[in-house]
């Protein structure tokens, strides 16, 4: 008995909740401004993107922030960059992507021009992509301002391993064997298994496809399987777990600012996104960007909840 009166108040309870918050629904419609978005319907934008804590935030930062400017969007994270962008363009589907500069060129270079392209990246964000501007045109794809934050790849050893071996950057491991731990396309790219080889003359015997970043990439160093793991230069959680991040002092990687990734003719028809990304992208620190990674991946706190609580103390939200 006890258990229906509960369910029956229950029911009451969401029923008055319901109406009092069709009512309110009424009421901002009513009272909204017709010049903000608020009130406005400007239809459905999907974000994608790839699936690890750093872009979760993000993504989570640019759906609510189209959510409170009249847009229905919605994120659907996916494993690796190919799978959102077959043939080095997005699918209808999708309008919006958090990319990274160098990532996004140095893949588009390669899926048209073949994995010995000559890369169009450089260390500066700005000159990567004037450089990949008719790539980029070609295949539909705008890149707004990029972001001060910069995460490139990096990688990774046991605290024990640089002790004893004296290594501290990657230069270090000159003429090494190591197995390397990493995400699935890393051997051939030239920021991952080809810098290691041919820049620093590393000897990797081999790579295992554990992916970017992942509990199975630290597990694997961790337990001496691997003696290089790869991760990113934001990653909160390497002094937690006994891990030293190795310097790249040959600067194999390229400029890996984030930025938003729109759909050019999505854009054209929804100008005012550029100007609600660039602001947030300008409000986006290195620092910044590795505090809220800390707060994923250490404090475990979800990552709607952490981009929120940014947005909000941004003042953007």
């Amino acid at each position: 008995m006890q258990l229906r009166r509960i369910a029956a108040s229950a029911l009451a309870i969401s029923t008055v909740l319901l109406g009092a918050a069709c009512a309110g629904d009424d009421l901002a419609d009513e009272g909204a401004d017709p010049g903000s978005g608020a009130g406005e319907e400007k239809g459905a934008v999907k974000i994608s993107g790839q699936d690890f804590g750093e872009v979760q935030v993000v993504a989570s930062m640019y759906e609510q922030l189209l959510d409170a400017e009249g847009y229905d969007a919605s994120v659907q994270l996916v494993g690796t960059r190919d799978v959102y962008m077959a043939d080095g363009q997005f699918p209808e589907s999708i309008q919006l992507v958090p990319e990274y500069v160098g990532g996004i060129v140095d893949f588009l270079n390669t899926t048209e021009n073949g994995p010995e392209a000559e890369p169009l990246t450089t260390p500066d964000a700005d000159e990567s992509i004037s450089a990949a501007e008719d790539l980029l045109e070609a295949k539909g794809i705008t890149l707004l301002d990029p972001s001060a934050a910069i995460d490139t790849n990096a990688f990774f050893v046991t605290q024990e391993y640089s002790e004893s071996e004296g290594v501290t950057k990657l230069s270090d491991l000159e003429g090494k064997s190591v197995v390397v731990a990493a995400a699935e396309d890393c051997a051939d790219r030239t920021d991952c298994g080809k810098g290691l080889t041919e820049d620093y003359g590393i000897d990797v015997t081999e790579f295992l496809p554990l992916g970017f970043a992942s509990a199975d990439v630290f597990k694997s160093v961790a337990d001496g399987e691997s003696q290089l793991g790869l991760t990113s230069t934001t990653d909160g959680t390497l002094e937690s777990q006994g891990m030293v991040l190795l310097e790249d002092d040959k600067q194999i990687q390229p400029a890996q600012n984030l930025v938003p990734a729109v759909s050019t003719e999505w854009l054209a028809d929804n100008e005012d996104v550029e100007d609600i990304l660039n602001e947030l992208m300008g409000a986006l620190t290195t620092e910044k960007l590795t505090d809220l990674n800390g707060q994923v991946s250490v404090d475990r706190a979800k990552p709607e909840d952490v981009a929120k609580e940014f947005l909000e103390s941004e003042g953007l939200l």
